[in-house]
C-alpha cells in the first residue's frame, strides 16, 4: 500500500505550481510542460479538483486555472481522501471479510494508534507549508 498514490502526488504538484505562479491563470499547457505530469492524468486530476471546488477552470482563449481556495486551506489529508478515498493503512491481515476479533485483536490495536499518529501528522499538512507560503 502506498500512503501517497500518483494521482494525489500529482494533484499536490499542480496545486502547488498553481500557488506558487505569479500569474493569475496557469494554463494546461503550461502546467504540462512545467510539472511534467502527463496531459491525460492532468485533465482527470484538474476536472476532479475543479469539480471540488479547490480549483476553478477558466475558459476560452486565454484561460486557465487558478486557486479557488488559499494554499493555507489545501489540505494534504483532504486531497488523499479526495483521490484514494478512506484513509486505513491496514485491513486485517488473518481474513478477507471483517474479522470479529477486530476490536480485541492485539495487532490492530498497535496499527490503529499509527493510523491515529499518522492521521494526525496528515491532517496538519497545507500546501502553503510545503512550499513554505
Amino acid at each position: 500500500m502506498k500512503l501517497i498514490t500518483r494521482d494525489t502526488d500529482y494533484a499536490v504538484r499542480a496545486i502547488s505550481f498553481i500557488a506558487e505562479s505569479k500569474k493569475d491563470l496557469v494554463s494546461a499547457d503550461e502546467l504540462v510542460k512545467k510539472t511534467r505530469i502527463p496531459r491525460p492524468f492532468l485533465r482527470k486530476i484538474l476536472q476532479v479538483l475543479n469539480k471540488k471546488k479547490i480549483l476553478k477552470s477558466h475558459k476560452g482563449k486565454g484561460g486557465g486555472f487558478s486557486l479557488a481556495v488559499s494554499p493555507r486551506r489545501i489540505y494534504l489529508f483532504e486531497l488523499i481522501k479526495i483521490f484514494q478515498g478512506p484513509f486505513n493503512l491496514n485491513k486485517c491481515t488473518f481474513k478477507k471479510q471483517i474479522c470479529p476479533d477486530m476490536k480485541t485483536c492485539p495487532l490492530r490495536k498497535k496499527v490503529t494508534q499509527i493510523e491515529k499518529h499518522v492521521l494526525s501528522e496528515l491532517k496538519g499538512i497545507t500546501i502553503a507549508s510545503l512550499l513554505k507560503v
